[in-house]
């Protein structure tokens, strides 16, 4: 299909000219992982929803908004991707995925989720980041099986004590923010290997020294006056903003930031 013929489809939302955009979908992969990404869909046709076997289901780099109701017979979803999308709220047909693990939600328009995603209690990486956010979705600290959040540039200005409960909790990625101050909640979760409250609005940072299962913390580009203490091994990435005394960021430490990010990005890929 030629690109003009598919740009002119792409703005025709009906059934038939979206299953044109996808192809063929009569047969159900083998590896049970459909890759749907960079389509120019503004619908999912609901052909994609037949395969009840479906493991990975790929949507990223489209034009959605919403969802089929249909999506919600795909009970064996382990992982969804709906990254740089034009969703503005969360479909309903999601969280009725009950083996759902893996969700990417980043670049799109959401600002608030709904209560019904607690019901995802296999949910272990959740990636919003690049929303719309101004108040953290409380409806997050209920996902008790929840081990990686990235909740990356958006608006919120501090994390609620509920937070807490998160107790499988291992990173957070959180740069990008208006936190004023370190999420005091933060520390108390000794649970939590990455902590990145990089850009935000942070002028004084506690001691994390006795966070004993920190990793690595990242606080470059924030206002502050102090570097946080933290234990023996731990990481750090960031300086002062102390103008009498600059901290540089050793090489090594960059290696790892480096490697750390590489890993988080191509998590997609090897899953």
């Amino acid at each position: 299909m030629g690109n003009a013929m598919r740009s002119i489809l792409a703005f025709i939302p009906s059934e038939r000219c979206q299953r044109f955009l996808v192809g063929d979908l009569k047969e159900m992969p083998l590896d049970r992982t459909l890759d749907l990404s960079s389509r120019q869909l503004r619908k999912l046709p609901v052909a994609a929803c037949l395969f009840n076997e479906l493991v990975k289901l790929y949507l990223s780099d489209n034009n959605l908004s919403s969802l089929p109701a249909e999506v919600q017979s795909l009970r064996k979803l382990q992982l969804l991707a709906l990254d740089f999308n034009c969703f503005e709220e969360l479909p309903l047909a999601i969280c009725r995925l009950p083996q759902l693990s893996i969700l990417y939600l980043g670049n799109n328009r959401l600002y608030h989720l709904p209560v019904e995603l607690r019901e995802l209690r296999e949910l272990s990486t959740l990636w919003l980041e690049t929303n719309c956010f101004t108040v953290f979705p409380k409806v997050v600290c209920e996902l008790s099986n929840l081990k990686t959040l990235h909740l990356g540039y958006n608006q919120i200005r501090s994390l609620p004590k509920e937070f807490g409960r998160l107790h499988e909790l291992r990173s957070i990625w959180f740069a990008g923010n208006q936190l004023p101050d370190f999420p005091p909640v933060l520390l108390e979760m000794h649970s939590l290997a990455v902590v990145d409250v990089d850009r935000n609005r942070i002028r004084h940072f506690p001691s994390l020294s006795h966070m004993q299962g920190l990793k690595l913390v990242i606080y470059d580009h924030n206002p502050c006056v102090n570097a946080p203490a933290v234990g023996e091994g731990v990481r750090r990435v960031g300086r002062w903003a102390d103008k009498r005394k600059k901290q540089s960021v050793p090489a090594k430490t960059m290696w790892l930031v480096l490697i750390t990010v590489m890993h988080v990005n191509l998590i997609k890929l090897e899953q």
